[in-house]
């Protein structure tokens, strides 16, 4: 395993990390991916899909506590609770597990879990920590974030209506929430929920804040799960939620009123991170099908196998090229991260947000396109692939938004760049007169000639 890290990431791994690549690959693909189409099938035999939950998913979770594999997203050096790897070692292993529908559940890594632990880890209380962490981290429960609403443009946060007003030692929850993913799930029993508790405050990014919101309290209503490009993804689902005068003890604020947006900004970053590396493994198990696909000897369209027509092996390497230039852009926001928090990595990780979505869309496209109509049906797992990285563009923020902040970013060194453009445009003519030259124009040799 070693020898397929990257080259610029080769030196940062450590051995433990590099041992537990080995061991996160063999289960991923002995183990992960053959219970994939299980997983399937036991929701799908089961009375009601939205009240059960896969026993063979339990059983790979108990495979991988004993194999150690558990809670490797946690970073080392930011959480007592981490197993000891950096955001590049665990990127490298969330590549693994994005080969497999099941993989990052089976070893406790899977979203919205996974960054609603790093809230709870970062800003939660001793008391939060032990209500709601501790279950969490050994699997015992699942959670979901909610901060997306239906009738407003979430891609701006401070747009956010869900109102939550002070009642004694209570506050008081009205609103709807949407794309509340995992709340379908009969083991989510958190809900991390953000809404406005300081509507005149001035500054619009104080006010809004972080409560923790037990599933079963009284006043909350599932209206419906909503589906992803025809898929219900049940039991975990995606759903929209209605809060009629939902009281929340006090106590249950994070980190303190008007601070949401600190919170929820903590949350995104390394979280874009586990998204971008699991769609680069996504993407290379879509190539994989493909190239299954091309050397079928069966498949001999114009009486010739796929392999041997010319566009096909173009998008054999057109893709390779394009995971391997995605996962370096990955690995680079990993290291970002680790050396200067995700404060010090908005670039970094805004880079990975837009392209790696976008690439592996691509692959996923090629691979469907070389598989005809067994592409976009159940018999491959290439449709379902696509629709779940589709959604990755406007999870944590549309691309839009990344680009927007990305170019005013880069345009703020317009005035530093002119200027040196124009030193160098004057030093030319400085030259230029000195060595009593002009500028060349196109012919002037040709003219001389004739």
């Amino acid at each position: 395993m070693s020898d397929k890290i990257p080259i610029i990431a080769a030196n940062r791994v450590s051995d433990k990390a590099k041992k537990t690549l080995d061991i996160v690959r063999k289960f991923v693909e002995e183990r992960c991916i053959p219970c994939d189409p299980i997983v399937s099938a036991q929701v799908a035999s089961a009375p009601s899909r939205w009240d059960t939950h896969p026993s063979v998913i339990e059983d790979l979770k108990e495979e991988a506590k004993k194999l150690g594999l558990w809670n490797m997203f946690l970073p080392k050096g930011h959480y007592k609770e981490s197993p000891g790897f950096t955001n590049l070692e665990y990127g490298l292993m969330a590549e693994w597990l994005g080969k497999s529908k099941v993989a990052s559940e089976a070893v406790n890594c899977a979203a919205p879990d996974t960054g609603n632990m790093e809230v709870l880890a970062k800003y939660g209380n001793d008391a939060q920590k032990a209500q709601w962490l501790k279950p969490l981290m050994e699997g015992k429960i699942r959670s979901a974030f909610l901060m997306t609403e239906p009738d407003i443009a979430s891609s701006d946060a401070t747009n956010i209506q869900m109102s939550m007003k002070k009642d004694g030692n209570d506050w008081v929850l009205n609103g709807q929430k949407w794309w509340s993913s995992g709340a379908g799930d009969p083991r989510c029993q958190i809900y991390i929920v953000m809404a406005k508790s300081d509507p005149g405050n001035k500054d619009p990014y104080k006010q809004q804040s972080v409560i923790l919101v037990p599933a079963n309290t009284k006043g909350i209503t599932i209206k419906r799960m909503l589906s992803v490009y025809g898929y219900d993804d049940a039991p975990h689902g995606h759903g929209q939620l209605l809060f009629e005068n939902v009281r929340i003890p006090a106590s249950n604020m994070v980190l303190g009123p008007g601070r949401g947006f600190e919170i929820i900004q903590g949350r995104l970053g390394p979280g874009r991170i586990h998204h971008a590396m699991r769609a680069i493994g996504a993407a290379e198990k879509a190539l994989e099908w493909m190239l299954m696909r091309i050397n079928d000897p069966k498949k001999t369209p114009f009486k010739k196998q796929l392999k041997e027509h010319g566009v096909i092996l173009e998008w054999v390497a057109k893709s390779r090229i394009e995971i391997d230039a995605a996962r370096l852009i990955v690995l680079n926001a990993a290291i970002k991260i680790d050396d200067f928090g995700a404060k010090g990595a908005l670039k970094e990780i805004a880079e990975a947000k837009v392209l790696v979505p976008q690439m592996a869309l691509t692959v996923i496209d090629r691979a469907v396109q070389s598989f005809g109509g067994a592409g976009v049906c159940q018999d491959t797992p290439l449709a379902n692939m696509w629709a779940g990285i589709r959604t990755l563009r406007l999870a944590d923020g549309p691309d839009e938004v990344h680009l927007q902040q990305m170019g005013r970013n880069e345009n703020k060194r317009g005035a530093e760049v002119t200027a040196n453009i124009l030193k160098q445009q004057k030093l030319t003519e400085q030259l230029l007169a000195q060595y009593k030259v002009k500028l060349a124009q196109p012919g002037d040799n040709i003219k001389a000639r004739l």
